[in-house]
């Protein structure tokens, strides 16, 4: 057994376990042991574990795993989770580059505390009768909702992600509704490889806040209320690409702590 350090941190809800893995202490978890150490039960709990290690290209790199201990897309509230504990390793200052696995981002802080994060450009958005599709980064749909409040995004969430389209590589579902105030919007997210609902979604904030963009061209902002709390979507639109995306959003510390491993090898 190995007891290894890890930190725990939260994103409007959306929490993950990280770690610095420079050294490569960490090349010893499993795909089991990721799971375990997410489990809300036996482990520590959270919806995803992240590694931060080398990078030839940038300051470091962004190793993704989900709940499930399977390697995952990119995850918008955990890279900015990671630029924040990277500032705690001396590597960021006012901004930063970063690997992850859909490519290079760039992220810092505000003056107001929040951490911001650079998206890859969206090119292709797939209008369905009753749903939007996208990826920004990991593969989305959004569904607008009349009553978000009541809608069972478990069981519908499930449901679709369930589909043959979807049903081998898994597709993030969100429930989005409008709401009285000018370009905002609430939502709710069932994700892949949690397999259940998240408390928030920077990834899918981004997607529903594309769905809503207006026919005009234009730099626009959204405001996305989630079950964590706040995010902010800015992005401009030009024809049917969305280009300078920029995800804003709290990250904070929620607790340090060391759990003992299994020693096998990957």
């Amino acid at each position: 057994m190995s007891s290894l350090p890890f930190c725990k941190y939260q994103g409007a809800g959306n929490d993950f376990l990280l770690a610095d893995n420079r050294s490569g202490s960490y090349n010893l978890l499993t795909q089991e042991s990721i799971a375990g150490l997410c489990d809300r039960r036996f482990g520590i709990g959270a919806d995803g574990l992240i590694l931060l290690e080398q990078s030839p290209l940038a300051d470091f790199s962004m190793k993704y795993f989900n709940a499930d201990g399977r390697p995952g897309s990119f995850c918008g509230n955990g890279a900015r989770c990671i630029v924040r504990f990277a500032a705690t390793l001396g590597i960021v200052r006012q901004t930063v580059s970063f690997e992850a696995a859909d490519g290079l981002h760039q992220a810092g802080m505000t003056d107001k505390g929040e951490i911001w994060l650079r998206m890859r450009d969206v090119e292709k958005i797939t209008l369905h009768s009753e749903f939007v599709e996208l990826n920004t980064g990991s593969p989305h749909l959004v569904v607008r909702v009349a009553d978000l409040a009541n809608t069972d995004v478990v069981s519908m969430g499930k449901k679709i992600r369930q589909t043959p389209p979807y049903q081998k590589n898994g597709i993030n579902v969100n429930f989005m509704q409008r709401t009285s105030v000018v370009n905002q919007i609430e939502l709710r997210t069932y994700e892949r490889g949690v397999e259940d609902e998240t408390y928030s979604c920077g990834t899918g904030a981004v997607a529903a806040a594309i769905a809503c963009a207006p026919t005009a061209d234009g730099p626009y902002r959204f405001t996305v209320v989630t079950k964590g709390g706040i995010l902010s979507v800015h992005y401009t639109k030009k024809d049917t690409r969305f280009e300078d995306i920029i995800l804003y959003g709290p990250a904070e510390l929620v607790f340090e702590t060391s759990f003992s491993i299994k020693t096998a090898a990957v």
